[in-house]
Order: structure tokens, then C-alpha cells, then sequence
């Protein structure tokens, strides 16, 4: 059974020109591209997330807005589900744990933003569903922290994160890395 790729919240505003641009996104998103379309060549199956601000107060990912829309290098095709959000959990308040129930699939590539907080909430609400998660780290970006009048670099943050993630929630993996298992799942 092949594994779903998972693209979480890859939207125009954490893009340069966004409200809450991440440190990177681009070269993220570009690694996302890749992924998707190699699934897409292949015919595995593609679910797109989106979140939308629902919280009083939020300055990004404002439903109907150019920042909340999923980014053109990414943007779904033909039936390629989209999943609306509007917590870090990617399952809460959704329909994504049926999706995934109706295409039979148990594991997951995960990318996307943020790396601290929707990748994170995703991946680990994933795992204790029971699904084999995967990110792909290189596909996923993030920002500046600060706490406690210190700022943590996005590079640190990213790393930690992922770190975190890689005991028990998911196996931490490149982009190159998953496009080499599927050629050869093709192959094989």
C-alpha cells in the first residue's frame, strides 16, 4: 500500500510578500514540489491541507484572501483532495482521517509548514492514530522564535523540532532520500 503525501498549509502567506513569511519557505516548497510531483507521476495519493483562520485577531490565512491561498508551485490538481483547517492539528475538526480511511492508506509523507507547530501537531496526532508517519524535513520550513527575550534561529527551531519528531512520531528523512525509495518501489 503507498504511502499518501500529506502537504500541509504550503500558502502564499508564509511566502515573501506574506504576512508571516518563514525563514526559507521557498526552498521548501520547492523540495514539496518534488515529492508531489513524483506522486502525482506515479499515481499515489495526494491530500492537500488549508488552514483558515478562524481565531479572533489573526493577521494571517484570512479566508478569502491571496495569503491564505495554497501556493501556485504546489497548487492541487483535478481531484486532489483539499482538507479546510483551522487548528496546528490537521485532524481536529476535519474530514482527513476519512479520506485517508477511504483510500486504504496507513502511512504517511508529511511536508510543509510550520515546522514547530502544524507539522509537528500533525505528525504526532498521525502517529497516535496509528499511522507510520515520514517527514520530509527538507520540505518543511519555519521562523524565528523568541522566548524569553531570546531568539531562536528558524534553522534551531527546524532542528529541534525534528529532532523531537524522529523518536517515536516519524522517521526524519530529504526529499532525495524519498524520491530514491519510490523509484525503486516503481522498479521493484
Amino acid at each position: 500500500m503507498s504511502a499518501c503525501l500529506l502537504l500541509v498549509d504550503l500558502q502564499n502567506d508564509y511566502f515573501p510578500g506574506g504576512s508571516m513569511e518563514l525563514v526559507d519557505a521557498d526552498a521548501a516548497v520547492a523540495q514539496a514540489y518534488r515529492l508531489l510531483d513524483a506522486y502525482r507521476a506515479s499515481g499515489r495519493p495526494v491530500i492537500h491541507v488549508q488552514h483558515l483562520a478562524s481565531r479572533p485577531g489573526a493577521g494571517f490565512f484570512l479566508p478569502g484572501t491571496p495569503g491564505a491561498e495554497i501556493h501556485p508551485n504546489v497548487f492541487p490538481q483535478g481531484k486532489e483532495p483539499v482538507v479546510i483547517k483551522h487548528f496546528p492539528n490537521s485532524f481536529r475538526g476535519t474530514d482527513l482521517l476519512s479520506l485517508l480511511q477511504g483510500i486504504k492508506s496507513d502511512r504517511l509523507v508529511i511536508c510543509g509548514a510550520m515546522s514547530h507547530m502544524c507539522i509537528d501537531a500533525t505528525t504526532r496526532a498521525a502517529f497516535d492514530l496509528g499511522f507510520a508517519c515520514t517527514v520530509a524535513e527538507d520540505a518543511c520550513a519555519t521562523r524565528d522564535l523568541v522566548f524569553k527575550g531570546r531568539t531562536i534561529p528558524a534553522a534551531d527551531v527546524h532542528a529541534a523540532f525534528m529532532a523531537a519528531l524522529a523518536v517515536p512520531y516519524a522517521r526524519i528523512v530529504t526529499t532525495d532520500v524519498l524520491l530514491g525509495e519510490l523509484q525503486g518501489e516503481t522498479r521493484g
